[in-house]
């Protein structure tokens, strides 16, 4: 990270001529201006910057969609402000003398947009620290490589793409050799924006990979998660490449956003552990996140495509159970003494970290909160557990959950509530308006 001064430094020195701005939208991608380094420091340091409120209110395509509260034709599309948070100022190694911030979206009076997925997280953030907690964080993101360019996937409408890898390289070091100069690329350039960089291993997919970083704080792990997703992009198409981190891009393996997650006291000391066993507090969290999972579903899986990884037998959950080192188990427990923790399995490739951090915390505070009672750890195969309530099969299924969720009023509050449950109808809307290639294929002749 770097300082506003040594920022001044690099500027002075010609090391750095551009400074992005940038928020982060309800789909967890990064969106903003690139300021010409010295006005940033002579102006936007100090007062911000305004960017159409628009941006909290779009869909993946950047349409404007009506039926949101904080921006529409009704309310003029004005603007909000992005104030910058100076912690967060780092290098952007794989672009040319370029430096970037995060900045927190705000109303032009200073109040924050509660509707902001970083305001969302703040408030859960700051509801655990009112008991003398905070939450540590890290996040898996599996992605899959193809040979193709952004541009020429989109000229291919996205079908018959070359993965990167032909055959399985799930910790493979021969196959994911082929595809090291990227993997490099990325874990380098990560490592000198400021990110801290553990390991690469291939996964099942074909071309499928994961770049795994260090467990840290919440806010900074949604933070790293976002830089990291949009760079891994940005580097794959200096490349020549492409990668995706939807949660299912074909029929195959789908991309996993696995969750480690924790709880430490004030003084950054584990609570959720006692010796190699659950702590009463710990029992709390586990049985809090069970209770709440299916309801704050749309935060976990936001779109369409993210409930096509909820296949059985496929490595990604159907069961709402928690076991040790279970991976067929929603909840994973794993580690031991100060290193335990859970592993939500939850999230795909596509999540707005912010938001699934937000749900974790939520979660664990309804579970210490109502002081739930954990059920016994499941043993076997919990995908044939007939009896275990299920993780919602479809975004409307999840929605009507949502909606009607008293935990997550409580916890959101209406405001936030109404705004995701409009993000989900609109993206069900979209999908239901869609002519897909499955039906043109079953139905164009033959029908």
């Amino acid at each position: 990270m770097w300082s506003a001064e040594q920022l001044r430094t690099r500027v002075e020195l010609g090391e750095i001529d551009t400074v992005i701005l940038a928020m982060v939208d309800m789909q967890g991608r990064l969106q903003g201006k690139r300021l010409h380094a010295k006005y940033f420091l002579d102006e936007v340091l100090r007062h911000g910057s305004e960017a159409c409120n628009y941006l909290l209110a779009v869909d993946v395509e950047m349409t404007p969609v009506p039926g949101y509260a904080v921006s529409g034709w009704e309310r003029g599309y004005g603007d909000f402000a992005l104030k910058p948070d100076m912690r967060t100022l780092r290098p952007v190694p794989w672009l040319p003398g370029t430096a970037l911030v995060l900045a927190d979206v705000t109303w032009l009076d200073g109040t924050p947009v509660n509707q902001s997925p970083r305001q969302v997280l703040r408030r859960q953030l700051d509801r655990l620290a009112g008991h003398g907690l905070q939450a540590f964080v890290g996040t898996e993101l599996e992605f899959v490589v193809f040979e193709e360019t952004y541009e020429a996937a989109q000229r291919m409408r996205y079908q018959g793409l070359t993965p990167a890898n032909g055959y399985n390289v799930d910790y493979s070091l021969l196959g994911t050799t082929r595809v090291e100069p990227l993997l490099r690329a990325i874990r380098l350039g990560m490592a000198g924006a400021g990110l801290e960089p553990e390991s690469a291993k291939g996964e099942c997919n074909l071309g499928q990979h994961e770049i795994a970083f260090r467990y840290t704080d919440a806010l900074t792990t949604a933070d790293n998660h976002s830089i990291y997703k949009h760079g891994a992009k940005e580097i794959a198409a200096e490349h020549g490449c492409s990668l995706t981190f939807m949660a299912k891009p074909n029929e195959r393996e789908g991309n996993s956003c696995h969750i480690h997650f924790s709880l430490r006291d004030g003084d950054g000391r584990p609570v959720m552990a006692s010796g190699s066993a659950l702590s009463r507090v710990g029992e709390q969290v586990l049985a809090g996140l069970l209770a709440t999972t299916a309801e704050f579903g749309v935060l976990y899986a936001p779109n369409i495509n993210s409930y096509k990884r909820y296949q059985p037998g496929s490595f990604a959950p159907t069961a709402l159970r928690w076991g040790r080192d279970n991976r067929t188990c929603a909840l994973r427990l794993v580690g031991h003494d100060s290193s335990l923790r859970v592993e939500h399995r939850a999230p795909g490739g596509d999540v707005n970290p912010y938001l699934a951090i937000a749900a974790l915390v939520a979660g664990a505070l309804h579970g210490i909160e109502k002081e739930l009672t954990l059920e016994p750890a499941f043993e076997g195969n919990a995908y044939v557990d007939t009896s275990a309530r299920r993780i919602p099969s479809t975004l409307r299924h999840a929605l009507s959950l949502w909606r009607a969720s008293e935990p997550a009023s409580a916890a959101f509050g209406e405001d936030v509530v109404a705004h995701y449950a409009h993000a989900a109808q609109v993206e069900i809307s979209a999908f239901d308006a869609a002519v897909t290639d499955w039906e043109l294929i079953r139905g164009f002749e033959r029908l």
